[in-house]
């Protein structure tokens, strides 16, 4: 298991691209529109890790919600696992909360949150990359 990645909420990605790419250097990999979710993902590299840059583009994502209570920041951190429903399977039998399903996430890999209740308020990703 390792950080596949570090959600990071914020209201312009071009914006926010000043900082991460352009002032620290991070190698740029491109965006991706996640309609369903209502947002648009950048990825930067960093080392083995990346950090996702998360725009809300619509007033129904949950990033747009997020930022509307809490401001810019930290949104989730990413685990990477083999197989996130046997992880899920394995971790719900010890009483961890799990918000919603196993699902399609950015970068094509399939993901699901922990709900920050059972991590000690961070709210944590699973991840499975495909």
């Amino acid at each position: 298991m390792k950080i596949d990645h570090i959600g990071i909420a914020v209201k312009d990605i071009q914006n926010s691209l000043k900082f991460y790419r352009d002032i620290l250097g991070l190698e740029f990999n491109g965006t991706e529109k996640l309609k369903d979710r209502g947002l648009q993902v950048a990825f930067l590299q960093i080392g083995e890790s990346e950090i996702e840059l998360l725009e809300p583009i619509s007033e129904d994502s949950t990033i747009y919600k997020f930022i509307e209570k809490k401001g810019e920041g930290i949104h989730h951190i990413a685990l990477e696992v083999d197989d996130v429903d046997n992880k899920v399977d394995e971790i719900k039998e010890l009483g961890v909360k799990i918000i919603g399903k196993p699902s399609s996430g950015a970068g094509g890999k399939r993901i699901v949150f922990i709900h920050p209740k059972s991590t000690s308020g961070v709210l944590m990703e699973l991840c499975q990359n495909q």
